[in-house]
């Protein structure tokens, strides 16, 4: 089982140096992989006192490339995953050459996580198709694999329409793993018939539904269900911030509930329980947590 760290993007701040700090720490201590959350915009609760919104204008969250291209320079071998990029809110063509360059620079080290999202704001902001957002990001996918898999591509979908193109520079993984986020029956059935890994939100127990519907999908689709990638989510934060950090012990039986269900891959987080900027901190908890796990 492969152990990732995620990026405290809401507490980390915006200083460049702590970036730098908090990655190369990462990588210094063995993690196999980096992995960021993604939003475009916060939401401002005084705009609309009854929108769902766990994170405000006031949490940052680092552009997933922009922040990759960054690190990339900073790191030689840790690993850089996005869980999860809300897809949909983009223009597949042009997610395809950012991520082709992040892992160009990175030399083959990104693995794409993607997810269609829960804030309907951020689709009219960015002139994106809330209603649409399932159908469409297998659509995207579909462009995106056939443009780093080949010199050039022409397509003719639903919703994208390409003449005969390509992408210079291109990706070296061919093509960029693609992981699903997302806990629903659609997205459970997405990932059996197309998706390289799963990024669930649950317990395995709470998710057995989704794992059957997952299993029948690929089995249908002449796919080796064992070979989709698993990854699961542990830390000591809680996303809606109305519960206290977990303890240790907490957070290693997680890890433990998730290595006997099979997860190839675990991330362990440290935002939004008090560490703030203090990247030595956050650095010492992930350090502690990581040692737990490997013990297990």
């Amino acid at each position: 089982m492969l152990i990732g760290a995620s990026f405290p993007s809401v507490e980390i701040g915006n200083d460049p140096g702590a970036i730098r700090d908090f990655a190369q720490g990462a990588e210094e201590l063995g993690f196999d992989y980096i992995t960021t959350t993604d939003h475009v915009l916060g939401v401002d609760p005084k705009g609309d006192p009854n929108v769902f919104a766990p994170y405000k204008l006031d949490d940052a969250f680092h552009e997933p490339f922009v922040l990759y291209g960054f690190i990339a320079a900073c790191t030689r071998k840790v690993g850089l995953a996005t869980g999860i990029l809300i897809l949909p809110q983009r223009q597949a063509v042009l997610v395809a050459k950012q991520a082709a360059e992040v892992d160009v620079l990175s030399q083959g080290r990104l693995r794409l996580g993607i997810g269609v999202g829960w804030q309907a704001s951020e689709y009219t902001a960015l002139g994106m198709d809330w209603h649409n957002r399932g159908k469409r990001s297998e659509e995207q996918i579909a462009i995106m694999r056939a443009l780093w898999m080949n010199r050039t591509t022409e397509f003719k979908g639903q919703f994208h329409e390409m003449a005969e193109q390509g992408l210079n520079p291109n990706s070296v993984q061919k093509p960029i793993p693609i992981w699903f986020g997302g806990m629903s029956d659609a997205v459970a059935d997405r990932v059996g018939r197309i998706g390289d890994g799963w990024i669930p939100i649950g317990t395995p127990e709470q998710l057995k539904p989704q794992f059957e519907i997952m299993h029948k999908a690929a089995e249908k689709a002449g796919r080796d269900p064992a070979k989709i990638g698993l990854e699961a989510m542990t830390g000591f934060q809680n996303a809606f911030r109305d519960k206290p950090a977990a303890t240790m012990d907490q957070v290693l039986k997680g890890a433990a509930m998730w290595k006997d269900a099979g997860a190839t891959h675990l991330a362990i987080g440290t935002a939004m329980i008090g560490l703030n900027t203090d990247v030595a901190a956050h650095l010492k908890l992930l350090k502690e947590a990581k040692d737990g796990v490997q013990a297990i």
